[in-house]
Formats: structure tokens, sequence, C-alpha cells
């Protein structure tokens, strides 16, 4: 009986992130209008999405997430033109392996991959740290986690397993 309190509770912790991640993510169930569509066929189809982010170049990017619980994030990149460049799911591990450390910002983070599922901080270094959840390599439950210096430009990138999937940090 010592891992029943544990089992039950990793089974309500997935059922809970499955509701969230559906009741969240009807734009999933829909397909996205084809690319070249404009802005007010996107959001006809998709819905309002959870936040918008300028790009440089006059183009925008729609989030349409899934975090905290979920491990996706997709993202509706809008051309400058107004219309829709492509519509692909952001949290993957070679997005992650675009990041610059040292010179990407927040900001930068927030337009490729929209609100972290958590927000921490590493006192010895005075770091803020973004967490996102996600399927590394589209197999294991892991969490990409992007430290932040009080400049609010990237230091490091560490990514390991996912608590909320992983027995190890449930047992005592």
């Amino acid at each position: 009986m010592p891992h029943t309190f544990p089992a039950t509770l990793r089974a309500a912790g997935a059922a809970l992130a499955a509701a969230l991640a559906l009741s969240g993510c009807t734009t999933l169930l829909r397909q996205p209008p084809p690319p070249g569509a404009p802005l007010t066929a996107v959001t006809a189809q998709l819905g309002q999405p959870n936040a918008v982010y300028p790009l440089p170049d006059g183009g925008q990017r729609l989030d349409y997430g899934g975090q905290p619980m979920g491990q996706f994030q997709y993202m509706a990149h809008i051309g400058p033109d107004g219309r829709l460049v492509s519509f692909d799911q952001v949290l993957t591990s070679e997005n992650f392996a675009k990041v610059q450390v040292d010179r990407w910002t927040k900001a930068d983070i927030l337009r490729h991959f929209g609100r972290p599922a958590e927000v921490s901080h590493v006192h010895v270094h005075n770091y803020e740290v973004w967490s996102y959840r996600y399927k590394e390599a589209g197999v294991w439950n892991s969490m990409m986690h992007v430290h932040f210096d009080e400049q609010g430009v990237v230091r490091q990138m560490l990514n390991g397993p996912d608590p909320m999937y992983d027995d190890r940090f449930l047992r005592r």
C-alpha cells in the first residue's frame, strides 16, 4: 500500500493535465487555414490567441499555447503582409537548440515559445528561470529551463525530466 497515494496522485495529475489540455486547446482539434490565409481567417478558424507577439519584420506570432499543463505550444506566424506564413508546434528539441545563450532575451523567448509553464528563481546566480513542458525528441516527458540574468538575457538552458510525470518526484 505505500505506493497507492503516489500512484493515485499521478493518475489524478495526468487526468487533470489531459482535461486542461483539451479544454484549452480546441485549436488543436481544428485544422489551421492554409499558408497565405489572411489574419481574419486565422482567428476565425482558430479563435483568439492567448497572446500576440510583434516580430521585428512587422509580422506577428499568435500564441495558441498549452502551457502550463500541456507539452505543446502552437504559434501562428503572420507575415508583415497580414497573411499566415506557418502554424507550428514550437516546443521541440530542434527549436530549443536555436536559442542563442548570451544573446537572446525574455522578449525573444516569448516570441519563439510563448509563456512558460513555471517561473522560478536560482538565488545563487540571481537567475529567473522559465520552464517549459515538452516531449524531448518527441518521446520523453521533459522540461526545458531557460535561465535569465537580471538584465533578462538568457545565460543557460537546462533540460530534465518533468516532475509531473516522473515517479522519483512523488515518492518519499
